[in-house]
């Protein structure tokens, strides 16, 4: 950064305050060499970053500052990474005696400790270290600076305190700790034990303290209570008390105030009446307090208002008519609250509001028509709500529009060019979830030229092929799904947007064979999803910079070869592919290795024979069910596939014992080989299967591959492609081993009860023999318990009765015999869970004492060391979630079918950009 500097006519002092730069610049790391000026033979008041007095000479001001970029700015953000300063701040410092200004913000430190000669530069009236990566105590030198008018500690990690000597900078007008988090998960926080250093600065005019620890200084408001000159207010992430109700408040001239998710305990989380003594506010935001009950009427006495954030909270009235008369808002956000009724046609008196967003409410009828006269407005925001009618009937008029956010709500009917032409500013567009028509003729090109997201899901589109979107050269995100479009895809398509990374163009009717996808974005982790629709023929070239495809669903046939061990110039970087539910075949071509990101891979319902190739390495996520694979399972699945968290090879043709290596994977949350022609033992190793020892594993993560923009784990990769797949979005509570329809034989091992984690066991239908284990009951995380169909012996073991989570129990069909434990939780089952057996007592109908059972069973009650008001709690939980999903583990083509069905679930995807 290039700062003005003192006139040509005076020169730096060369013997001190030179020698003293070049001592800095020799103790900083300066990767991108940003202080080449900084030579021993030039005049340091014409080096960059670097302010001089022009009468004296003398530094006044250092701009080593590394400012951070936008987070959708990629390319800048690969330029602003290796370009901070780190290192070390030398103490040679000092000696620019007539320093006023340093700014050392938005830089890497390592976490070193702030320097505490801060404190002996007194001449300092502005010092800005936000974002630098300082860590440790504040030092309390700080407080020496009675010059300071500036300081901003924000967005650094601290495991001390803020002493109390910062008070001694009586002439402080901004006080900034913001960004600088409560509970790092390192353990560095920022906090204060109270904040009585602050009533000294009677100067101080702005206050940041922003994710500052707040939680034991119950004097926070009484301090403040005594800043007469304070304009600027932000606590934002604060944990505040609600101890001290002012009757008169001093920092009436507070302008801007934010306590925004702020853990502030308001008290029946209502908004205290001191704010509403702030009758020279103009910014006012309170977002994330869950506050509720109705918009609180004290807030019209704040008439001066500009900005007003409620968003995010429990309010549940309508919104109040005084609310119309705040000519001055050019900001209102009420989203996301629970709001309900109308929006008033007084709305069209709010002439300046240039953004307006009540999305997330329970808002209903049509838009006003005075809306439409709110032309100042930039953003509009009204998603999620009830609303009918038309709206572009009504908001096609304002032309100043740059993005507008009506998803998920009730509009219908035409929407026509004459509705769009005024939107020539348009940048974001989300109004999926609608039952809107485009129509609009075959030669129609939008105003709009700079849209950089468009989701027009749910609209309908078809039959053609949206020929308009050629226009739009600037798109990033495209979301046309399920939009009655049956054409081909064209071949301009795939080369006309070079920023894009995300594409759904799934749930239509699109036909004919795939154009090569060959993207030729800027940008790389590229989502495709092209799932449900009707493409057919061979699988198409994809270029190397697609992360995620999904081209399930669709008639794709023959082989996977061509498209798997093509060459390419550049690295693969494919993290995530479905190929399920087409009519593909062959073997699998052992050339995985030319795919080194792929983490996912799913390939069931497919004709696949063979068996699996060597290759398959890196993988966290397998599903090959539904296939025509044989053959035995090799031994390199547990040895190479150690990362595995599913394991999915059912209805296949494997034969043959299972590997006892595939109890390596410790990773495993859900095993599946339903379905095949396994014999043999269940292997006793299942104990090593670690991720299913604990409750609530998590799904861990995978680091990407290196350039590419997608997401660290598989689940957020999952999450950013906007929906739940099959397990893997809820993988951290998911377990589950169902080893059903086999040939497997001998006895359960014991050892399968140390898998206290295990959510769903199936081992029906199969030739096991031998008891139940008798300490079954300690897998108390069991939700769903099938052994029926095998040769199963002996009595039920009573400990059962301690599966209190227990939603589904088969054991029919065995050899099992005697009374069946009495317990609460085990009557609640149907008859059908025990019968063909030769069982008595309830729920069946037959009577243990007529049945020749004369031995007396221990009785379960309450003295069993069951918590039954957890299993109270538990049962409403159980019962609704196993009637839907219960029937899905165990009838496979119910199960087959849900899963289709879930694979196509799409969630709104929120991608705000400011």
């Amino acid at each position: 950064m290039c700062i003005c500097r003192a006139s040509s006519e005076v020169a730096c002092i060369p013997s001190d305050e030179q020698h003293a730069l070049l001592q800095l610049k020799h103790h900083l790391q300066d990767p991108s060499n940003r202080l080449a000026s900084w030579s021993s033979n030039g005049d340091c008041c014409k080096w960059a970053s670097v302010v001089c007095s022009n009468v004296t000479g003398n530094v006044l001001e250092l701009h080593l500052t590394t400012s951070v970029p936008d987070y959708d700015d990629y390319e800048y953000y690969a330029v602003y990474e290796g370009s901070w300063f780190g290192g070390e701040v030398h103490s040679s410092i000092l000696d620019l005696k007539h320093l006023n200004y340093l700014d050392l913000s938005g830089n890497d430190f390592g976490q070193i400790q702030i320097p505490s000669f801060f404190g002996s530069m007194t001449s300092l009236t502005y010092l800005n270290l936000s974002r630098a990566g300082f860590g440790g105590s504040i030092p309390y030198q700080i407080g020496n600076l009675s010059n300071l008018l500036y300081l901003d500690l924000g967005g650094n990690f601290f495991n001390g305190s803020i002493p109390f000597q910062i008070g001694n900078l009586s002439n402080l007008l901004y006080l900034g700790l913001q960004g600088a988090s409560t509970y790092d998960v390192d353990g560095f926080s920022i906090s204060v034990e109270n904040l009585q250093w602050i009533s000294t600065l009677s100067s101080l005019q702005f206050l940041e303290l922003d994710n500052v620890n707040l939680s034991t200084a119950f004097d926070w408001l009484h301090a403040l209570h005594s800043l007469p000159s304070l304009t600027e207010l932000h606590l934002l992430g604060c944990v505040l008390h609600h101890h001290f109700q002012p009757s008169t408040i001093n920092f009436s001239s507070l302008a801007v105030l934010d306590i925004s998710n702020s853990y502030y305990n308001f008290g029946a989380s209502m908004i205290p009446k001191w704010m509403f003594e702030l009758k020279k506010l103009v910014y006012l935001q309170l977002r994330y307090n869950q506050l509720q009950g109705s918009i609180p009427n004290g807030i019209q006495n704040l008439t001066l208002l500009q900005h007003l954030d409620l968003s995010h909270n429990s309010f549940n009235s309508s919104i109040p008519n005084w609310l119309y008369r705040f000519t001055s808002l050019n900001f209102l956000d009420l989203g996301y609250n629970n709001l309900h009724g109308t929006i008033s046609s007084a709305i069209g008196n709010l002439t300046s509001l240039v953004t307006l967003d009540l999305s997330g409410n329970e808002l209903e009828g049509t838009i006003p028509k005075s809306l439409g006269s709110l032309t100042s407005l930039k953003f509009l925001g009204l998603s999620k709500n009830q609303f009918t009618g038309n709206p572009f009937e009504i908001l096609g008029s304002l032309s100043k529009l740059q993005r507008l956010f009506i998803e998920d709500n009730l509009f219908h009917g035409d929407v026509k060019e004459v509705h769009l032409a005024n939107f020539t500013r348009l940048i974001d567009f989300f109004a999926s979830k609608n039952k809107l028509t485009l129509n609009v003729g075959p030669n129609w090109r939008p105003s709009f030229q700079f849209l950089r997201v468009l989701g027009m899901a749910s609209w309908h589109l078809g039959p053609t092929f949206p020929s308009w979107l050629q226009s739009q050269k600037h798109l990033q995100y495209l979301d046309i799904s399920n939009s009655m479009v049956s054409e081909s895809i064209p071949t301009w398509f795939w080369g006309t947007f070079n920023t894009a990374y995300f594409f759904n163009l799934s749930q239509n009717y699109i036909k004919g064979e795939l154009p090569n996808i060959v993207i030729n974005s800027i940008i790389s982790g590229v989502l495709v999803d092209l799932s449900w629709n009707k493409l057919s023929g061979e699988l198409p070239y994809l270029s190397s910079n697609v992360s995620v495809l999904d081209l399930s669903s669709n008639q794709f046939s023959g082989s996977i070869t061509h498209f798997l061990c093509i060459e390419q110039d550049k690295p693969k970087s494919l993290e995530f592919l479905n190929l399920a539910s087409n009519n593909l075949s062959g073997e699998i071509p052992d050339c995985w290795m030319m795919w080194p990101c792929l983490v996912t891979l799913k390939l069931q319902n497919n004709h696949f024979t063979g068996n699996l190739p060597t290759s398959m390495r890196s993988l966290a996520f397998l599903e090959m069910g539904e296939n025509q694979f044989s053959g035995v399972i090799p031994l390199w699945v547990g040895q190479s596939l150690f990362n595995l968290k599913i394991l999915r090879l059912a209805s296949n043709k494997f034969s043959g014992p299972i590997p006892h290596q595939i109890c390596d994977m410790s990773s495993l949350h859900i095993l599946d080989l339903a379905e095949n022609n396994l014999s043999g033992n269940i292997p006793k190793c299942v104990n090593h299967l670690s991720a299913m020892l604990v409750i609530n594993t998590s799904s861990g993560s995978y680091i990407p591959c290196e350039g590419n923009q997608s997401s660290s784990s598989v689940d957020e990769l999952l999450l950013l492609k906007g929906r739940v797949d099959d397990y893997s979005s809820i993988l951290g509570l998911v377990t589950s081993i169902d080893l059903s329809g086999n040939k497997l034989s001998g006895r359960i091992p014991s050892e399968i009860i140390s898998l206290k984690g295990l959510l769903f066991l199936n081992l029906s239908n199969n030739l096991l023999k031998g008891q139940i284990p008798q300490s079954i009951g300690n897998m108390g995380s069991l939700l769903s318990l099938d052994f029926s169909r095998n040769q199963l012996s002996g009595e039920i073991p009573p400990s059962m009765s301690n599966l209190s989570f227990l939603g589904l129990l088969n054991l029919s069909y065995n050899n099992l015999k005697g009374k069946i434990p009495i317990a609460t939780q085990l009557e609640t089952f149907e008859a059908s869970s025990f019968v063909e057996n030769d069982l008595c007592g309830p729920p069946l109908t037959i009577d243990c004492t007529t049945h020749g059972v004369d031995h007396k069973d221990k009785e379960v009650d309450d003295e069993s060391g069951i918590n039954w008001f957890f299993v109270s709690m538990a049962l409403g939980f159980v019962v609704g979630f196993w009637g839907v999903i219960g029937p899905l583990l165990y009838k496979r083509s119910w199960r087959h079918a849900y899963f289709q069905f879930i694979d196509n679930l799409w969630f709104k995807i929120q991608c705000y950009y400011w």
